[in-house]
């Protein structure tokens, strides 16, 4: 009889749906009979610049050294990013990905006997992790598909190691504003690590943004974590950090795995903070597609949830995923939102003008049709 390789797994993980990725060009173009260069991909909240030439050029260069380990520390990136943030080398822990240094925390943190609280429609790595080493999560109802703080900060109890506040957040794209993230962070107690998820923060507007790092000096609890994988356009290369007190780091640290980011994810990341012009490209070519898409919904006439991020979730009303489908075969990549208890919305990232233009116009073409 063959071994029940699943029976042998923890509980968590045992009782775990793998994460679902959106779907890439390659597998719909073979799936559709479609050409690659006919399909546009709205589905992952990538950067549809591409990458900054600054941060391309460095890659090339790290690629002559392929045959060496990278450099564990990550030296270069957090004296760049220190030196840009106003904190310490010592407080930075690098990942791959943001999602590396958010699963760093609940490992580090959180165990059986634990509970970790997020919010209704958040990031679904928070839920996945927490189960995964056999914590609770405990998910708290969303208002106005955002984040509920009064209510979150209620949740906490004596069980609680972690909290998880998404700014803003992904999939709804909501917002909080620095008062009330201050508010919120005055009721929870010191003993809980409170993980405030900016990775869409760079698209906030200069006077809106609440940046949790200078709000680390009064809450030793806080833990920030980014990414490079959004508005600095290197979504492939997986490289994203953390934001602690020194002695978080340290912690986090401790259960990292050593080269967890190579070598030209760190060349790249650490060229591309010097690329000003990209970054503020990127912000603009975002701003315009926001107001572009939801002008189309307007005259389609949808709802749609109003988005501080580089995506924006439309509800289509009616089951999303036929609509996803129907979009799909127009060459149309988006996101369904029924894994996330939405099932009539879709996710449609940001592209360019004409991306954004023929997105639209699928839209309303499938929509006819399903309208019959």
């Amino acid at each position: 009889m063959p071994i029940d390789f699943k029976a042998l797994a923890v509980p968590g993980v045992r009782a775990l749906q793998p994460y679902q990725p959106g779907k890439p060009i390659d597998e719909v173009a073979r799936e559709l009979g479609l050409k690659p260069e006919q399909i546009i991909k709205l589905a992952s909240n990538e950067n549809p610049l591409g990458p900054s030439p600054k941060a391309l050029a460095a890659a090339r260069t790290a690629l002559d050294d392929l045959c060496l380990y990278p450099d564990g520390n990550g030296f270069n990136l957090k004296q760049k990013l220190s030196a840009r943030l106003g904190v310490t080398p010592e407080q930075l822990t690098l990942g791959n990905g943001s999602n590396d240094v958010l699963e760093l925390v609940i490992r580090a943190f959180a165990d059986s006997e634990s509970e970790v609280v997020f919010s209704q429609y958040a990031f679904a790595v928070y839920p996945i992790s927490t189960q995964a080493v056999g914590a609770r999560g405990v998910s708290v109802p969303a208002r106005d598909w955002g984040h509920d703080l009064d209510a979150m900060a209620d949740a906490v109890n004596e069980r609680t190691r972690i909290v998880f506040v998404a700014n803003p957040n992904n999939p709804t794209g909501t917002a909080l504003g620095r008062d009330a993230l201050v508010r919120f962070l005055a009721r929870v107690p010191e003993n809980v690590i409170v993980v405030l998820d900016e990775a869409y923060c760079e698209y906030f507007e200069d006077d809106e943004f609440p940046d949790g790092v200078s709000l680390l000096a009064d809450h030793p609890n806080l833990v920030v974590t980014r990414t490079f994988s959004k508005a600095w356009g290197l979504a492939a290369l997986r490289v994203g950090y953390a934001v602690s007190s020194a002695d978080i780091a340290d912690v986090l640290n401790r259960v990292r795995q050593p080269f967890n980011v190579d070598s030209v994810a760190l060349a790249a990341a650490t060229a591309v903070l010097d690329d000003e012009d990209y970054l503020q490209r990127s912000r603009q070519v975002n701003r315009d597609g926001l107001k572009q898409l939801a002008a189309g919904f307007e005259t389609l006439g949808l709802d749609y949830i109003p988005s501080s991020g580089n995506f924006i979730a439309v509800d289509v009303g009616r089951d999303g995923s036929a609509v996803f489908e129907g979009l799909l075969r127009q060459g149309v990549i988006v996101r369904p939102m029924g894994g996330y208890g939405m099932p009539q919305h879709l996710r449609i990232s940001v592209g360019l003008p004409e991306e954004n233009a023929r997105c639209l116009e699928a839209l309303q073409m499938v929509l006819e049709s399903l309208n019959g």
